[in-house]
C-alpha cells in the first residue's frame, strides 16, 4: 500500500460502491485551501508552455479544441495529487482487480468556447487506460460558465457534471463522456489510471 495518507474527505467506501454501482463517483472539497492555491498558482504560471491538445499519436482534431501541458516530476505541486491517485489505485485494485500500475496526467485549460465532443478515453481497450480522472482546479466557478462534463454511466444513465471547485470526477475509461463549450476559463489536471506504459 502506498504510504500517502488520503484526504479526509475521499471516502473511499464511498468512492468504490459509486465506481461499482455506477462507474464513476464524486470527490467533493477534495483538498484544503492552500493546496488549491498553489496547484492553481503551477497551473497559471506554466499557461504560456500549453499546447494543443492531440487525441492520439500527436493528432490534432477538431473533436478537441483545450490546450495542455503534460505533468512531469518538475510540477512538484501536481505530482501531490498523482500521489494520491496512486494511493486510491491501490484501494481499487484490492476491491477490483484491475491492475492499475502507474498514472498519466496533464493540466487542461478550456478557454471560452472551447470543449470536447463525444468520445472514449480507452476505445476497445487498446490503450491500456482503465480509470479517468478530473480534477477541478480554477479557485472560481460560477453556474452558467459552461464546461461541464457529461457522462454516460455504466447503466446508460447520463448525468451532468459541474466543475465545481476542488472537485474530483472518477470514472471507468471505457464511458462515452466529453467536455461542453467552456464560457470561461476551466482549468483541471486530467489523469489516467493505466495497467502499463503509454502508447499515446
Amino acid at each position: 500500500m502506498d504510504a500517502v495518507q488520503l484526504p479526509k474527505s475521499w471516502n473511499v467506501d464511498h468512492i468504490l460502491n459509486d465506481l461499482d454501482q455506477h462507474g464513476f463517483a464524486i470527490i467533493d472539497h477534495a483538498y484544503a485551501a492552500e493546496y488549491v492555491h498553489a496547484l492553481a498558482d503551477e497551473c497559471t504560471s506554466h499557461l504560456n508552455q500549453f499546447r494543443d491538445a492531440a487525441i492520439q499519436n500527436g493528432v490534432v482534431s477538431n473533436i478537441r479544441s483545450d490546450h495542455i501541458l503534460w505533468i512531469n516530476e518538475e510540477l512538484n505541486t501536481a505530482q501531490q495529487h498523482i500521489q494520491h491517485l496512486n494511493a486510491l489505485s491501490n484501494c481499487m485494485n484490492q476491491a477490483f482487480f484491475l491492475g492499475i500500475q502507474e498514472a498519466e496526467a496533464h493540466f487542461a485549460c478550456y478557454n471560452a468556447g472551447e470543449f470536447y465532443a463525444l468520445h472514449r478515453d480507452n476505445p476497445q481497450g487498446k490503450n491500456g487506460r482503465i480509470i479517468s480522472t478530473v480534477y477541478y482546479l480554477h479557485e472560481e466557478w460560477q453556474e452558467g460558465w459552461g464546461g461541464e462534463l457529461r457522462l454516460q454511466d455504466k447503466n446508460d444513465q447520463w448525468h451532468i457534471i459541474a466543475p465545481k471547485t476542488n472537485r474530483i470526477a472518477i470514472f471507468q475509461s471505457d464511458l462515452l463522456h466529453e467536455v461542453l463549450q467552456a464560457k470561461h476559463q476551466r482549468l483541471s489536471i486530467t489523469a489516467w489510471l493505466r495497467s502499463g506504459n503509454s502508447i499515446w
